[in-house]
């Protein structure tokens, strides 16, 4: 049972990333990476490294997932008949 309990503390945030949740990131030139949630593109957010990111971008999951923020342009899909 310990090393289960170690193994999940281990997790990286991909892992804790909802499902299907797609982002968009790059690596600027200072060795920062940047990046934002697809469906939030006017929110961008930063990280020292690549998983530091994902946990910036996680917490704007969350934070837009709360509730209906005014201002928060999202992208959605038509279904086209």
């Amino acid at each position: 049972m310990a090393m289960a309990s170690a193994e999940s503390k281990a997790m990286s945030t991909i892992d804790r990333v909802p499902a299907g949740e797609p982002f968009t990131y790059w690596r600027e030139s200072d060795g920062n990476f940047l990046g934002y949630l697809n469906a939030y593109p006017d929110h961008w957010t930063q990280g020292d490294d690549l998983e530091d990111l994902k946990t910036h971008l996680l917490d704007l999951y969350h934070e837009f997932a709360k509730e209906d923020l005014p201002g928060i342009r999202k992208i959605g899909a038509l279904v086209v008949a």
